[in-house]
């Protein structure tokens, strides 16, 4: 593997790491959300949890594709990742919505430079994906920005 493809690799763990971290956060929120829109938000939450979590398998088989290893395990995901937890006992909905939005855009900027990364080592095949992935990205915050104004 020349250093280019191994930039490309180290990227890629890291989206893997914050895609893990925001899956968690957001089933964190999907079970302790409360209130007036409870039922639109839990569902929201559940719908993106699951969309994150589908997006981590394709990732980890990119990096491993790339001839590079990822992620072993909860510590190493730590390590990697920028997207913090949230431990509060008591969140309210907008506060989560916000948090998540919040999260969310801080990843499309890492799948931009992750991007970018790709498209210097001439990856097109890593390219192509994280289109596909900032684009989900983007509707995902485009959403919680939507569910936050019915407040």
């Amino acid at each position: 593997m020349n250093d280019k493809t191994e930039l490309v690799a180290a990227a890629l763990n890291k989206l893997l790491a914050d895609s893990f971290a925001l899956y968690i956060k957001t089933k964190n929120f999907h079970w302790h959300v409360t209130g007036r829109h409870f039922r639109d938000y839990h569902l929201l939450l559940d719908e993106q949890a699951t969309q994150i979590l589908a997006t981590t398998d394709l990732i980890a088989e990119r990096v491993r594709k790339l001839g590079a290893m990822t992620v072993r395990s909860v510590g190493h995901i730590a390590r990697l990742a920028s997207i913090t937890d949230n431990d509060a006992d008591s969140v309210s909905a907008p506060e989560m919505l916000a948090e998540l939005r919040a999260d969310n855009l801080r990843l499309i900027d890492d799948l931009k430079l992750a991007k970018r990364i790709a498209d210097d080592a001439g990856d097109n095949a890593s390219s192509a994906v994280i289109d596909n992935w900032t684009d989900e990205a983007e509707q995902r915050a485009w959403f919680l920005l939507e569910a936050a104004g019915s407040d």
